[in-house]
């Protein structure tokens, strides 16, 4: 079976990491995986036994989602989106999938809808269709306006056989985040959610008794690092790591160590290795993407979480405070979240850590496979 994975992250990187962690469980079962990624190359991920496809890379203007620029930070105007559904299409010629997946479209990613429709148009146009599935995490955005909603129900009874959530239905239904009408949710595979296997303690003892500072891969952490900065200088008894992502990585490693006032704090790139650092640490400090959410809680590690919601985000802030029901949880809004207010939910989180979740429930990955494997099976009886 040969696997289309169809992906573009526009701000941080946890879009391509799930995508990337699907293909590698159907490279794993022996089917031929392949990644078609349209944001921003990413150098930290693991790519093995993926084939990946690079198109003519956009990102946001930020957090303005309305605005596509180049990896340059050129407004990508008409010639160079359409070069990169011309290399879209080029490439489902080539590939000719079994299963085509697209990744948060329809239910977001409308600004690239024009290249999506032309890639579905096409594969229903082959010889032999694919299989289409749409891909989501356990929180959508949910939709600024009725119509959106509409909309994309209507696309995905043109065009798609399923749609995979990765999560647990008993732990966040999709109707928690999107309205799902009947229709919708009879096309629903909830997957479990999709993480990599724990990593298990780090084998040099990296992170071990550490607070841990993350925003993920993204280029949005700046103010979250700066009050972990002043929090560790408040907070000697402790060591504190932070963990600095985005591709202006190294010029904000350089103007945070300007602001560092005590010798209980280093810091540094993000590293390959975070999660088996993660599983050691004291605590963390973080945005609450699906990724690290997920790595928190197989991981069992207390974490203050500050969720990104500039630009009318809602997502981390939905499930943050979900997770924050939970023993070993809690939750500063990032409008808030001064070095004592950090400080302060740290605290309340001594001698408390999260409950063990049931491995079963990160077996998303695998699930995936299952439910596509299943489903070419019964379209080729």
């Amino acid at each position: 079976m040969r696997v289309m994975i169809c992906v573009t992250h526009l701000l941080g990187t946890g879009h391509l990491s799930r995508a990337l962690t699907l293909a590698r469980a159907f490279s794993g079962a022996g089917h031929d995986a392949h990644v078609v990624s349209g944001g921003v190359p990413v150098g930290n991920l693991s790519y093995e036994g993926v084939t990946l496809h690079q198109l003519p890379a956009v990102k946001s203007d930020g957090v303005n989602f309305t605005t596509l620029l180049t990896e340059s930070g050129v407004k990508a105007d008409e010639t160079y989106l359409s070069d990169r559904k011309s290399t879209l299409l080029g490439l489902l010629k080539q590939i000719t999938p079994d299963v085509v997946i697209t990744e948060l479209y329809p239910f977001g990613r409308r600004i690239l809808k024009g290249e999506f429709l032309a890639l579905l148009n096409a594969a229903r146009d082959l010889p032999h269709p694919p299989l289409v599935f749409s891909s989501v995490r356990d929180i959508l955005a949910p939709p600024s306006k009725p119509q959106k909603a509409l909309e994309t129900e209507a696309v995905i009874a043109a065009y798609y056989d399923g749609v995979l959530v990765h999560s647990a239905e008993a732990v966040t239904p999709l109707a928690a985040s999107w309205p799902v009408s009947e229709p919708l949710r009879d096309k629903l595979y909830y997957t479990g959610f999709v993480t990599p296997p724990a990593a298990g303690a780090h084998p040099d003892g990296l992170g071990l008794g550490e607070v841990l500072v993350t925003a993920g891969g993204g280029a949005v952490g700046m103010p979250l690092f700066q009050a972990a900065v002043q929090a560790a200088a408040l907070d000697p008894d402790n060591q504190w790591r932070l963990l600095v992502g985005g591709a202006d990585k190294e010029r904000d490693i350089k103007t945070l160590k300007t602001l560092v006032t005590s010798d209980n704090l280093r810091i540094e790139p993000t590293r390959p290795d975070f999660r088996q650092m993660l599983s050691g640490a004291k605590a963390a400090v973080c945005m609450c993407g699906y990724n690290t959410a997920m790595d928190l809680l197989q991981s069992a590690t207390p974490a203050v979480f500050v969720p990104f919601d500039a630009g009318g985000e809602v997502e981390q802030t939905l499930r943050a405070e979900s997770l924050a029901k939970q023993t070993g949880f809690a939750v500063v809004p990032a409008a808030q979240a001064n070095a004592e207010r950090l400080i302060s939910a740290l605290r309340g989180l001594d001698g408390m850590r999260p409950k063990q979740s049931d491995p079963s429930q990160f077996d998303g990955a695998a699930q995936t496979v299952e439910i596509v494997e299943n489903s070419l099976k019964e379209r080729d009886i």
